[in-house]
C-alpha cells in the first residue's frame, strides 16, 4: 500500500513538472548584423542581411512596424508608392550575343510597377530596386514584431535604414585617360596634362550618355562641326553603340545605350582586343596647347580613354582638358 501510495504521488509531480516545459524559446536579442543599413538609390538590386534569431524556435514571422523618420515623424509616402521601372521578364535574361537589337531587347522587357523597399517577413531581409531612386535621403528607423510558437514580442528600433545616393565607383570608373599632342609635320606625340574626365547623373529616367568634351575654360568642342574627328582605324564612342546610333549635335555625342554597363562589352577585332578604349583628335585649327609656342608649329590634341557606366539612367560625361584653348 505504501508503495502504491508514493508510486501515485511520483506520478502527478511527474504529470506537474511536465506542464511547466516550455513549448519553445524566444530570444530578446535578436539583430541584424549591422543595425545600420545603409541603401544606395537606384541600384538594381540591393539587400541587408537576415535578422539573426540569436536560437529561437523556429518556425517564425517577422513584421516591420512604424517605419519612421529618425525624428519620429512619418516615413515619407515614397516607401508606400509603387513606381514604374524597366525589367527583365521572368525566366528571361539579357544576351549580349543574341539580343543585338532594340526589338529583340524589348521582347524581353517589361514595364512593372514596384515598391522601392521590400521586407521579408520570413527573413526580415531588406530589398531595395531601381525604384529606390525616389527614395528621400535621410535616416529611418523601425520596429520589428517577431512571432513564434511562444507568442508576438516587440522589438523597438531594431535598425536604422540610411537612405544614401551611389557612391561615385558605383555609377561610373575611369580605366585608362592620357592625351597627346601630334605635330602636324613630323607626327611627333608629346604628352600633355591628362584631361580631367567627371560623370554627372541629371536624370534616373533612360539610358543616356552624353559626351562632350570642353576646353581649359569650359568652352565646348563641336563633334557636328568636324571640331573632333576619329582617330584612324582606332575605336570611337559609336563603336561601343550597341543599340542605336550615336547623335552629334553642337556641343556632344550622345548615345541610348539602353543596357547597363555602358560600354557593354569590349570592342575585339581580328587582330586586338582594345577593350574599353577610345581614340579622338581635335586638329590643330581648333587648338592652341600651353607650352607649344607658334614657332614650334601647330599641333593637334590626341585623346586616349576608357571608361564605364554602371546604372542606367541619363549622365552627361566631360572630357576636360586642362592644357587646351579651343581657338
Amino acid at each position: 500500500m505504501k508503495i502504491k501510495y508514493i508510486l501515485g504521488i511520483l506520478f502527478l509531480l511527474s504529470i506537474y513538472s511536465c506542464s511547466k516545459i516550455e513549448k519553445g524559446f524566444q530570444s530578446n536579442a535578436i539583430r541584424y548584423k549591422d543595425n545600420d543599413i545603409y541603401a544606395k538609390r537606384g541600384l538594381i538590386l540591393f539587400q541587408s542581411d537576415r535578422i539573426n534569431a540569436d536560437g529561437s524556435t523556429p518556425p517564425f514571422t517577422y513584421k516591420m512596424v512604424n517605419l519612421r523618420k529618425e525624428d519620429g515623424s512619418p516615413a515619407p509616402v515614397e516607401f508606400s508608392k509603387a513606381y514604374e521601372i524597366l525589367v527583365f521578364k521572368e525566366g528571361t535574361s539579357f544576351d549580349a550575343e543574341k539580343d543585338v537589337t532594340v526589338d529583340l531587347l524589348n521582347k524581353k522587357r517589361e514595364t512593372v510597377k514596384r515598391l522601392p523597399m521590400y521586407f521579408n517577413e520570413n527573413s526580415g531581409q531588406l530589398t531595395f530596386n531601381r525604384a529606390s531612386a525616389n527614395l528621400p535621403l535621410g535616416k529611418y528607423v523601425f520596429d520589428v514584431e517577431m512571432t513564434n510558437v511562444t507568442g508576438t514580442k516587440l522589438f523597438p528600433k531594431l535598425a536604422t535604414i540610411n537612405v544614401v545616393d551611389p557612391e561615385g565607383d558605383d555609377l561610373f570608373v575611369v580605366t585608362d585617360n592620357v592625351s597627346n599632342a601630334f605635330h602636324d609635320v613630323t607626327g611627333v606625340a608629346t604628352p600633355m596634362k591628362n584631361p580631367i574626365i567627371t560623370c554627372t547623373k541629371i536624370s534616373n529616367n533612360g539610358a543616356r550618355a552624353i559626351l562632350k568634351m570642353v576646353d581649359k575654360n569650359g568652352k565646348v568642342f563641336n563633334p557636328k562641326a568636324g571640331e573632333i574627328i576619329q582617330r584612324g582605324d582606332r575605336p570611337i564612342f559609336e563603336n561601343y553603340a550597341k543599340f542605336n546610333p550615336v547623335i552629334k549635335t553642337d556641343t556632344a555625342m550622345i548615345c541610348d545605350f539602353e543596357v547597363a554597363p555602358f560600354p557593354l562589352t569590349k570592342y575585339v577585332t581580328p587582330t586586338t582586343d582594345w577593350g574599353f578604349l577610345m581614340y579622338y583628335r581635335i586638329p590643330s585649327n581648333f587648338v592652341t596647347v600651353d607650352g607649344f609656342p607658334a614657332s614650334l608649329g601647330t599641333f593637334s590634341v590626341n585623346p586616349r580613354w576608357s571608361w564605364q557606366l554602371k546604372l542606367e539612367g541619363t549622365y552627361v560625361i566631360q572630357v576636360k582638358f586642362p592644357d587646351v584653348t579651343k581657338k
